[in-house]
């Protein structure tokens, strides 16, 4: 258990201040017209986020100040309850329905996404319980199999709501904890391919998932249909050149570019801000991802030093997979881009774990 600790790390805490604070401008250029016209209020989203974003930000200082030790005697508890709770968002009638997709429970005016919540669970769980086997992760079934058992679980239920994306970014984040575990590359190399199979079975029996693929590989056989999402995003992309048409002065986002302040908003920072304004969000990505991996290598226990790699990975995963989507580099996923798309959840849970990278870098033998 740590000693002694210093002033967390700065230069993390300033980049994800900076994207929080575009996330926010962003959301209210890109939802201020569908806000108008779907609740009568041009600020609807913008407040809601500005609220959540303010929890989180409220969640991310307790978290960064309460010793990530503690979180060892939660790991199980904090799993169990996120297991409960991804059962019963798919119960008809509990878990609630929207686009197809049934990931959310309510209670109120309150939405809860329980897939979010088991991210960070199954993270710390895993660094817990890694941290513990020493040398047998190296052994299959006494040191990675029952994480295996969970993940699999997990990704299970995720499945069923349906999330392809998040489950696939759930599964590369504790791949990654067991590669930094020290887990045999043959072993390694072996999930790998399993993985990229289990994958290949979920889009191939969902044929709106085959829709997705057929339209990645050429979206113009069905521009109004399944490669609608893709064509516009490229559209605003392209729209922004080098300096972009000005913050608030894009037109894709006037109903023409769908869940423009959520899945696809880094295709109105394209049309706004232009490659510039793009090209610094992805570079306060990699500065997060810099950090993260500084503070994860410099961690002072193997415990603290998973969990950072989970965190860190976790987040960054999510950054590339939607980025990937709205370029057009890979299929559409519904991922969306971690401290700048619309989304309470996300965003909470997103700076809770900032708040552990934080307090764990209190205690980094390097800087």
């Amino acid at each position: 258990m740590p000693k002694t600790s210093r002033a967390p790390d700065f230069l993390l805490f300033l980049t994800v201040f900076m994207m929080l604070s575009i996330g926010l401008v962003m959301i209210l250029s890109a939802s201020e017209y569908s806000s108008l016209v779907h609740y009568n209020d041009s600020f609807y989203y913008f407040k809601r986020q500005l609220l959540w974003a303010l929890i989180g930000l409220t969640a991310m200082f307790l978290v960064m100040n309460w010793d990530y030790w503690n979180w060892r005697r939660w790991a199980l508890p904090m799993l169990a309850a996120a297991f409960v709770l991804l059962i019963l968002v798919v119960i008809p009638g509990i878990g609630m329905e929207a686009y197809g997709a049934r990931r959310w429970i309510g209670v109120g005016p309150v939405t809860f996404q329980p897939s979010e919540f088991i991210k960070l669970c199954l993270v710390v769980f895993t660094a817990y319980g890694l941290s513990r086997k020493g040398e047998l992760v190296q052994n299959f079934t006494r040191g990675l199999l029952p994480f295996l058992v969970m993940l699999g679980a997990a990704c299970g239920l995720i499945l069923l709501q349906p999330d392809l994306g998040t489950a696939v970014t759930l599964a590369g984040t504790i791949f990654m904890m067991f590669f930094a575990a020290g887990a045999r590359l043959s072993v390694l190399a072996g999930l790998g391919v399993v993985g990229l199979a289990g994958v290949g079975v979920a889009i191939a029996v969902a044929p709106y998932r085959l829709q997705r693929l057929f339209a990645f590989l050429d979206p113009w056989q069905d521009p109004q249909g399944s490669g609608f999402h893709i064509i516009q995003s490229l559209y605003a992309l392209g729209s922004g050149g080098l300096f972009g048409t000005g913050l608030g002065q894009g037109k894709q986002k006037f109903l023409y570019l769908p869940a423009q302040h959520t899945d696809f908003i880094f295709a109105v920072v394209g049309e706004e801000l232009g490659f510039i304004g793009a090209f610094l969000i992805i570079c306060l990505f990699a500065v997060f991802v810099w950090r993260g991996l500084r503070i994860a290598v410099s961690a002072p226990d193997a415990f603290s030093s998973l969990m950072a790699t989970g965190l860190t990975v976790g987040i960054s995963l999510q950054a590339i997979i939607n980025i990937g989507v709205v370029t057009g580099s890979m299929p559409v996923t519904g991922i969306t881009l971690p401290f700048i798309s619309f989304g309470g959840n996300s965003l909470v849970f997103s700076l809770i774990g900032v708040g552990i990278l934080l307090n764990i870098s209190k205690y980094a033998t390097a800087k």
